[in-house]
């Protein structure tokens, strides 16, 4: 028995009751959407918790936390050198902040609505994918210094910022969010990795696979303001609470 998770899942099993889980995986796979067992994690996935014995199947994974356990969700903008360069946009001084409500966050797999104002028009630019690294605050803390950031990191997980980017960029008088913030546009999971299991958080691959052809391709080295830099600088002034949610840019 474990005292923490290094791979946390959470899903749904044959009882048709949603679990906390540590994945278990075949060797040599680091998938976690290929995740068919679990061992039960009893407790406060965000405090103290442990991980049991006890393995059950998995049915269906969902997002790693519920939209309860999540107070907020930041999202940086323009983070990649090289997504800067294609939108012609030179790098930013600070960090590009917008939010993204709760009713975005869905599952890994959930499907992903496109209402009427944002369906795709004929010469507009329409919806778009932006795979990205998120952070799981997992301490709560302020005025947090760079040289202490990770210390606030529970793990690590992947999301899509689903944007329409006629919303985004043309008709949102300047403002990101509209393009943005729709219901079910921000899945994340399908689980979320330890910081510890996950390793050096600067040389990690982001790839977006749509219909089995690589549409994204990049590496985390690539951020503008890497991990310990945003969460310092996300967090001056304002309380940064365990749960809460990053999306690193794409």
């Amino acid at each position: 028995m474990s005292e923490r998770f290094t791979r946390l899942v959470r899903f749904q099993a044959d009882d048709n009751i949603t679990h906390y889980g540590e994945a278990i995986l075949p060797p040599g796979v680091s998938d976690l959407a290929k995740t068919t067992q679990a061992r039960i994690i009893k407790g406060d996935v965000l405090g103290a918790h442990r991980v049991t014995d006890q393995v059950v199947d998995v049915k269906q994974l969902v997002s790693p936390l519920p939209r309860n356990l999540i107070p907020t969700v930041r999202c940086l903008g323009l983070n990649y050198a090289q997504h800067a360069k294609e939108a012609q946009m030179p790098l930013p001084k600070y960090p590009v902040l917008f939010h993204k409500p709760a009713t975005a966050l869905t599952g890994p797999s959930s499907p992903i609505p496109v209402p009427l104002h944002a369906q795709p028009i004929p010469d507009t630019l329409g919806v778009d994918y932006e795979c990205e690294l998120v952070v799981v605050i997992g301490t709560t803390g302020k005025d947090i210094p760079v040289s202490r950031a990770l210390e606030h990191v529970l793990g690590y997980a992947v999301g899509n910022d689903v944007s329409q980017r006629e919303w985004q960029l043309k008709l949102g008088g300047g403002q990101w969010t509209l393009g943005k913030c729709c219901d079910g546009w921000a899945p994340w999971g399908p689980g979320i990795v330890s910081r510890s299991a996950f390793g050096d958080e600067g040389n990690k691959a982001i790839r977006t696979r749509l219909n089995g052809q690589t549409v994204q391709d990049s590496v985390t080295k690539d951020m503008v303001f890497n991990v310990k830099e945003t969460v310092s600088f996300l967090s001056r002034g304002t309380t940064l609470k365990k749960g809460d949610l990053i999306f690193m840019g794409t």
